[in-house]
């Protein structure tokens, strides 16, 4: 209910003979506000639903820019089109929460239907600080320059208490020497190595399952010995997923990856490195709570 539904209920339950503390009652808010929305009159509240329809609105300059990209991909989210903007607009410092309801309000007044594909998880308990990194593999097909499809791979890590996440990117298959090199890559980006590592039974880590025990391959395990890894691998049937890498892997698809224009690796890998630093490990984490820009991946900073 906005503000002018809410003076014209007030008035009319005022009319029919309720007291302010039960229409303070039945419209669920405070007396004060009741008080408040009395003293104001008619004309006072028809200057204001007025200004209301002529205040420029903070977005408005990028209306066109918002309406373009929506028209293009119907099925962008705000939080994509909040990532879009800063990255163009380095000054940009509009709130996730405005640019949510300019985009919904651009979809109604223009008939733009959002296109859904929801993924679910399984929420798995945090650990203590720097107990475990979970990592996992994606990939993606991406429109490039000249208008051609390009199957992209890469391979993502998360710390599982702070969510701080790692990813790197190959316009080719993964070779284990480079799963390697991305292990080293992802360790000095943490500033650490964790008690456990977490993986499905990729072939570039896993070759068999022996009796319940899982044969690694000849270079990731001679790297194993030589870091002194704790791996842990789920089996298929595992009933504790990779919850938070499964999570990681489907927010770099569909808040990085996804409607980009792939120029080449280098530039690719740049644009997901700026990407994390900007929104993948920047922003305020749904299930914990905790700004990850304020705080070191591996110790609360409470």
């Amino acid at each position: 209910m906005d503000k002018w539904e809410m003076y014209m209920e007030i008035q009319q339950l005022i009319k029919q003979g309720f007291s302010k503390s039960k229409v303070a009652n039945k419209l669920g808010v405070s007396r004060s506000t009741v008080y408040r929305h009395l003293k104001k009159s008619p004309s006072d509240m028809a200057v204001w639903v007025e200004s209301l329809q002529t205040r420029k609105k903070i977005l408005d300059p990028y209306k066109a820019l918002i309406l373009s990209w929506l028209n293009e991909h119907p099925d962008l989210t705000a939080a994509q089109v909040q990532d879009w903007l800063i990255e163009r607009h380095k000054d940009h410092k509009v709130g996730e929460n405005t640019v949510r309801a300019f985009v919904r309000e651009l979809r109604k007044d223009y008939q733009i239907t959002k296109e859904t594909s929801p993924r679910e998880y399984e929420a798995i308990p945090d650990l203590p600080m720097g107990q475990q990194i979970q990592v996992d593999f994606g990939h993606t097909k991406q429109k490039t320059s000249d208008n051609k499809e390009m199957k992209l791979n890469f391979i993502a890590f998360v710390l599982s208490n702070s969510r701080y996440k790692y990813q790197e990117w190959l316009d080719r298959p993964f070779t284990t020497q480079d799963v390697i090199q991305a292990h080293e890559n992802a360790f000095q980006g943490f500033s650490g190595i964790p008690k456990e590592l977490v993986y499905d039974q990729d072939s570039l880590i896993v070759v068999s399952e022996n009796g319940g025990d899982l044969i690694l391959t000849k270079e990731f395990q001679q790297y194993r010995e030589t870091r002194k890894l704790n791996l842990r691998v789920c089996r298929k049937a595992d009933p504790e997923s990779k919850g938070k890498i499964e999570n990681v892997v489907g927010f770099i698809k569909y808040n990085f990856a996804k409607h980009r224009v792939f120029q080449n690796i280098e530039a690719w890998n740049d644009q997901g490195w700026e990407w994390l630093h900007r929104t993948g490990n920047y922003k305020i984490h749904n299930t914990t709570k905790k700004d990850r820009s304020k705080c070191s991946p591996w110790k609360s900073n409470t």
